[in-house]
């Protein structure tokens, strides 16, 4: 059980200013997860499977294929500057 002084304290960490009703509130709250938790870490899980998802993955993606790209006259087409047959850009210190 979480007492009103530890949710003063994570409040004080956390940075956060509670009425007294939101202190008890949370304590009860806090509590009551914990024992849930509790509840959890009590069930025997040695002959489960350790998984990296919840659910099943599967790649939805396409093939790769091989295309031809844009010329540097194409990729430049549209460009506000350029200078030496490349993008100018702004010095950025």
């Amino acid at each position: 059980m979480i007492t009103k002084e530890e949710v003063e304290h994570i409040a004080l960490l956390a940075r956060l200013h509670l009425s007294e009703t939101e202190k008890e509130t949370f304590a009860a709250q806090l509590g009551q997860i914990i024992e849930h938790a509790g509840k959890v870490a009590k069930i025997d899980t040695s002959k489960v499977e350790p998984t990296s998802h919840a659910v099943e993955q599967r790649n939805v993606f396409r093939e790769d294929e091989v295309k031809t790209g844009l010329t540097k006259e194409q990729a430049l087409a549209n460009a506000p500057e350029k200078e030496s047959g490349a993008f100018k850009v702004p010095k950025i210190i």
